[in-house]
């Protein structure tokens, strides 16, 4: 495997991902960043992984902020 150091998103899961976001945003701000029913009405974990894992432009834009959360250094810890 080929490291990838300008990367931020190599090695993280897609549930470690989510549950950062979560934990820095919170359900509501996060349904407020990015609206999609699965943060906004009845949000947890296991549903929202399998709407991002099967539609592409929403998980696009679940990393962009995770990105720009790290960028901007808000990392969770």
């Amino acid at each position: 495997m080929d490291p990838q150091p300008n990367n931020p998103l190599h090695g993280i899961t897609l549930e470690k991902l989510l549950n950062e976001l979560v934990t820095y945003f919170g359900w509501h701000d996060l349904g407020r960043q990015i609206d999609i029913r699965c943060f906004t009405h009845d949000p947890s974990i296991a549903p929202s992984l399998k709407f991002l894992r099967r539609t592409p432009w929403a998980r696009v834009r679940v990393e962009s902020l995770y990105v720009d959360m790290l960028t901007h250094g808000k990392q969770v810890i």
